[in-house]
């Protein structure tokens, strides 16, 4: 029995993308979570042909040949999970080359992250990132006394359990948590039972307009993460508002809702929600578009396994998915995923991975569409977007976006104008 670490994961992912093993081998996990990001498969030999990525079907487990034989050096399973990884054990990806490339790479790690908002959206995003252990210092933000700083010390108290080395507190004002790498805006009114996203468009519009102009004094040369809703037009909002590149303010929904498509698909059965890639374009809201082109389970496109009926269900189940979960918590919305999803976009930007994700940005020409933000395929980096890319739509595909965009955009022009 062999036991396979990042450094097995990573020199698969330099010659070609593939790690072989063998039914009983062991592969950390550790080593799963970075071919999950790198896309390297791991495929066990004798196992059905569909290879998952990260995730191999069979693997993994001890069997009776015994405990695992001494490797040297130690297995990278030693290494706490998010910490960081000594040098030999970066992945290749972060060097753009090669290892021998580290030293011109920037640290994976940042000295400050700042959580806007301390309601549940903002604490899970907190407590995520906090987990994830790429940050110096987190700081919730919130007007409530009390409230920020309560929540940052018992995420603190899991210090003793999850091992992060991170450390919390709470403030606030924007000015009072200092200069941030990236700040996660949270903070606005939650949807109530028969409220659409653009309902609160002017309530959170008024909320987020004063933050963004403190986080472009702040931090003038950090990342804004938006994730109040109505995302599209608050996202906009709050890039007019900071006076910050209009790369350096993302909006977070599209992650959330292709997150929430893999998982409903997964239901159906055709593979697990890990294994189902889909995208979400267009807007938070009416105008999502997920295309159909784009949708794959186990490598396959999800066309040729699922019939066009219940891929039309799964689409409209997951654009209603939020008023869904409104209507059945009765007051309040959706938080576990979103904060997860928000957690997730800015682990991404710290890696600079090279995975594609969906994204609210701002277009310059790409897919026709020009000064509005709107949901499309990105690599995000260090710096927030780092390129939007290019998919093979159908024209039906092209046009839904196109149109999503130009209803975004009557939609921000009936929003107050940003102060000075």
């Amino acid at each position: 029995m062999t036991v396979f670490g990042v450094d097995a994961v990573t020199d698969a992912a330099a010659a070609g993308g593939t790690l072989a093993v063998r039914r009983g081998d062991l592969v950390t996990p550790l080593a799963r979570d970075l071919a999950a990001e790198l896309g390297v498969d791991i495929v066990a030999s004798g196992s059905p042909p569909a290879a998952v990525k990260g995730r191999p079907v069979g693997v993994g487990s001890a069997t009776a040949a015994g405990p695992p034989s001494p490797i040297s050096p130690p297995s990278p399973a030693l290494y706490r999970r998010g910490s960081p990884l000594p040098s030999r054990l970066l992945p290749r990806s972060l060097a753009r080359t090669d290892l021998a490339a580290l030293s011109s790479t920037p640290p994976t790690r940042v000295p400050r992250i700042v959580v806007v908002g301390a309601g549940h959206v903002g604490t899970i995003t907190a407590m995520r990132l906090a987990e994830a252990d790429l940050a110096d210092e987190i700081v919730l933000v919130d007007i409530v006394g009390g409230l920020a700083e309560g929540i940052a010390l018992d995420i603190g108290h899991s210090a003793g359990l999850l091992g992060f080395s991170t450390t919390l507190r709470g403030e606030h004002s924007v000015e009072a948590a200092g200069e941030a790498a990236y700040t996660v805006l949270t903070a606005g009114r939650a949807r109530q039972p028969g409220m659409s996203r653009g309902d609160l468009a002017d309530t959170n519009a008024a909320i987020l307009g004063p933050v963004a102009r403190s986080v472009g004094a702040t931090s003038p040369n950090g990342v804004i993460l938006v994730v109040t809703n109505p995302l599209d037009e608050m996202t906009h909002h709050v890039w007019k508002s900071s006076g910050l590149p209009s790369g350096r303010v993302v909006g977070m929904a599209g992650m959330l809702d292709a997150a929430r498509f893999s998982s409903l698909a997964g239901l159906t059965g055709v593979a697990r929600a890990g294994q189902i890639e889909g995208y979400a374009l267009g807007s938070h809201g009416d105008e999502m578009v997920i295309p159909r082109s784009q949708l794959a389970a186990n490598g396959k496109a999800l066309t040729a396994q699922l019939d066009p009926g219940a891929i039309d269900a799964l689409i409209t189940r997951t654009r209603d998915s939020g008023a869904e979960i409104v209507a059945l918590l009765g007051t309040g919305s959706a938080f576990i995923t979103p904060g997860l999803s928000a957690a997730q976009m800015v682990i991404r930007m710290i890696r600079s991975d090279d995975r594609v994700v969906s994204a609210t940005v701002m277009p310059a020409g790409e897919y026709g569409i020009d000064g509005t933000y709107v949901g499309l395929p990105v690599r995000l980096g260090r710096s927030g977007l780092r390129e939007i890319v290019h998919f093979e739509l159908t024209g039906a595909e092209r046009a839904a976006v196109v149109a999503a965009a130009s209803r975004i955009a009557e939609r921000v022009r009936s929003l107050p104008v940003p102060g000075p």
